[in-house]
Formats: structure tokens, sequence, C-alpha cells
């Protein structure tokens, strides 16, 4: 048995094993990054001492961080994700612009409710559990798994 080199390679057979349904994969596809914007709204909304810091710096702190965790587990998907995270980031600014800080956070929490019930039927029609049952690692691997799919789909290697 060939065993992946890359410990993202071993991530994703393994993540890959809990998503083999094809109606799971699409409804991981969309509910997966809703999600991930919605913990980035919900971090964006958290007060910081005005004097020291803009808003979003909570949420801006934990996508550097992702992004670190990511380019350390493949230099394309980490560049991939940090331009996600830009583009993210950009839209929730604006929303929160827009919004303000209550009425964003209402969003992002009914967009993170209706996405992780979506991923729970998801999981439901697969017959699996879902994957940071096992290793909350898999929080992080998710958004990276759709941007590989998307890759694959292009044509890229990671």
């Amino acid at each position: 048995m060939n065993v992946p080199a890359r410990p993202i390679d071993r991530w994703f057979d393994s993540y890959s094993g809990d998503h083999r349904d094809a109606t799971n994969q699409r409804i991981h596809v969309v509910c997966v990054p809703a999600i991930l914007w919605s913990v980035i709204a919900l971090l964006w909304c958290i007060p910081s001492p005005a004097a020291l810091f803009r808003p979003g710096v909570w949420a801006g702190l934990a996508m550097v961080a992702a992004a670190l965790f990511y380019l350390r587990q493949s230099r394309r998907l980490g560049v991939g994700m940090a331009i996600a995270f830009f583009v993210l980031g950009l839209i929730t600014r604006l929303l929160y612009d827009a919004l303000g800080p209550r009425d964003l956070a209402w969003l992002a929490l009914a967009v993170f409710v209706v996405a992780w019930i979506g991923q729970f039927v998801g999981h439901k029609i697969e017959g699996r559990k879902p994957s940071f049952l096992t290793d909350l690692t898999y929080l992080l691997i998710g958004p990276a798994w759709v941007l590989a799919k998307l890759y694959r789909r292009l044509g890229l290697a990671y």
C-alpha cells in the first residue's frame, strides 16, 4: 500500500474517507466555505481596544495563523488559502461597515447554524460521522480539502 509522503496528503486521504458520497461532497463544497466565512465574521465582531487595534484584528490574527498552517502543509494551498482569507476578510469588512457589529454577528451566526445543519445532513446521507469528531484539526483541513478539489478540477498541483 502506498502511503502519501506529505502530511497534507494523509490528512486529505483520511478526510476523503468520510466524504465519499457525491451529495455529501457537494454539500461540503458549499457549507465549508460558508462556515469559514461565518467564523471569520464572528471573530471580526469581537471588540478590541480601539486605541490599540482596528475592528477585525482577532479575525486577522486567526487568518494569519491558519494561513501559516496551510503554508507549512503546501505552498500552493497556503497561497490559495491566503487569497481566500483576503477575499473573505474584504467581504467581511464591507459587511461590517454596512451592517455594524451586532447585525453582522447575527448574520454570521445564522450562516454558521444553517451551514452546520447542511454538514450534518450531508453526513447523515453519507452514513459517517464528521471527521472533526475524531480530531479537531479536521476543522482546518476541510477548507483546504475544498480548495484542493478546485485545484484538481483546474489541473493544478498542490
